[in-house]
């Protein structure tokens, strides 16, 4: 949210004293706050789902071992794994300094990285405009205006995304993101200076442009997805805004550039240049794009405020180049078939949503024009209010209309108090699959692709699940895959009959699920 606003007032008698300062919040900040408010409780409210079991994984595995780290979901060593970047690790000391697991600090991190969110929102926001219900409006757009079909997806901003994935390390970058480009905005705009740098200190010289590469070399490391939207972004804002490009002004952004490289380069974890040739998780991403239409044609509203912008800029708009430079990106997954890519589409939507909020805060009286574009925005908002995002803020308890609601995964609570951390667990299930190595556990055979793990080994181990849970599995059969992998643990849908071998432990009355021991 932007800077405090003082109000200077002419007083009298005792208060002035007190010198007459008043604190008055920016419109931004009220309703930010009251946003911020509403999501915690909204993301509070539910259990953690979906991708939280990986990421609750990590934090368990740092806090276990913080310099060699295993495998976030397998009995393996965890070298050269993406999930162990400089956030992760932040938090696996906090971790361990607290002694909180890591479903603990998943749900700490929720708020956190909503005010991280919210504030470089406010602050990109006021960088293109002095418009003070701008960045108010950008709220209800960026969150609202997606499209008509849900989506649970990590990095994207819809109520409903964001329920369930604010607490993930892309929502955090994302808001880091905002913040590099409000500071590059800023250092673009600047007036040029001499060929000189000014002082070693602050952002008027060299560590300035290098701290803005730092940061965006930190973002590549959190989330290096989403370091791709925020890099396209930079280019777009630097090419839109920096006037002039002599010597100093290149020296300055190669400094940027280098800074940025130079802060991924030297992370001892993991090595994040290597995952540009990386085409495992490319099969997942492939339905982001055939539901791009239903996941994205509200915004479309802004295509007008886009358009407005581009007269009055002569084409040297930042959000109309992002626009278009983050649209090639996402077309370019589509044609080479690196469907990863279309994890940019929150960065192709902010600019229109961002565009309509600018032109629709600007002061009356309005045109015929554009009081049909702000008609059709509010109708936008509303219909993705009601058909998709309204059941993420809105519980079931007050809801008049039937929202859809976010949705209620099973905790594994049950069945954790009886696994010892690092102990192996056989299952096939969807949601413990996802969720059970959270609590520390590990599983016979990893659901995700992880550069730690070689492919083509993961899918041996996937499939030796499949051959221990087959009917017709014999009890030789079995044991040769518990000798295998270590297996201690059973955790049985009930479609799966128990072997004659395991012991039931405990089981779920949610969930008819079994957990049984052997070994």
């Amino acid at each position: 949210m932007s800077a405090d606003v003082l109000v200077r007032r002419i007083v009298h008698g005792a208060t002035a004293l007190r010198g007459g300062g008043t604190w008055r919040p920016t419109p931004y900040q009220f309703f930010g706050f009251l946003f911020w408010l509403v999501m915690t409780l909204a993301f509070w409210r539910i259990p953690l789902c979906c991708d939280a079991g990986q990421h609750a994984a990590v934090i368990e595995r740092l806090k276990a071992n913080l310099l060699h780290p295993a495998h976030s979901m397998a009995d393996l060593p965890g070298a050269g794994s993406p999930y162990y970047g400089p956030y992760a690790v932040a938090q696996g000391v906090f971790a361990r300094l607290t002694g909180l697991s890591g479903w603990a600090v998943l749900r700490l991190a929720g708020p956190l990285h909503l005010m991280v969110l919210l504030t470089g929102v406010g602050r990109f926001v006021r960088t293109l405009t002095d418009r003070p219900w701008a960045p108010v409006l950008a709220l209800p757009f960026m969150t609202l205006l997606w499209g008509d079909e849900r989506i649970l997806w990590s990095g994207y901003l819809g109520l409903m995304s964001m329920t369930t994935n604010i607490s993930y390390p892309s929502s955090f970058a994302i808001g880091l993101t905002f913040w590099a480009w409000a500071l590059t905005v800023t250092r673009a705009c600047e007036r040029e200076r001499a060929v000189r740098f000014v002082g070693p200190s602050g952002l008027e010289g060299w560590w300035g442009y290098a701290g803005i590469g730092a940061l965006y070399g930190l973002i590549l490391l959190v989330h290096p997805v989403t370091a791709v939207s925020a890099a396209v972004g930079a280019v777009a804002i630097v090419a839109a805004r920096q006037r002039g490009w002599r010597r100093p002004v290149v020296v300055r952004w190669t400094v940027t550039g280098a800074a940025a490289l130079l802060t991924a380069a030297v992370w001892p974890y993991y090595d994040v240049f290597s995952l540009g040739g990386d085409t495992a998780m490319d099969w997942m991403h492939r339905r982001l794009y055939e539901h791009l239409a239903g996941n994205s044609w509200l915004a479309l509203v802004g295509l007008p405020a886009l358009w407005w912008r581009a007269r009055g800029s002569a084409g040297r708009d930042p959000l109309l180049l992002m626009f278009a430079l983050e649209g090639l990106v996402l077309a370019y997954g589509w044609v080479s078939g690196h469907y990863t890519y279309a994890r940019v589409l929150w960065a192709v939507l902010v600019p229109l949503q961002f565009a309509l909020a600018v032109e629709l805060a600007a002061p009356r009286p309005w045109g015929a024009f554009r009081k049909a574009v702000g008609a059709v925005a509010a109708v936008w908002a509303c219909v993705g209010f009601c058909t998709v995002q309204g059941g993420a803020v809105v519980p079931r308890a007050l809801d008049p209309v039937g929202l859809e609601q976010p949705p209620r995964w099973p905790t594994y609570d049950w069945a954790a108090r009886y696994v010892r951390p690092g102990e192996v667990v056989l299952t096939d299930g969807y949601s413990a699959a996802h969720t059970f190595p959270g609590y520390g556990p590990n599983l016979a055979a990893p659901i995700w692709p992880d550069p730690a793990l070689d492919e083509a080994r993961r899918h041996r181990m996937s499939a030796d699940v499949r051959a221990y849970l087959a009917p017709d599995a014999t009890r030789a059969e079995r044991d040769a895959v518990v000798r295998r992998y270590h297996v201690r643990w059973l955790l049985l849908t009930r479609w799966h009959q128990v072997p004659e071998e395991a012991v039931v432990v405990a089981w779920s009355r949610r969930t008819g699920e079994v957990l049984a021991r052997v070994g």
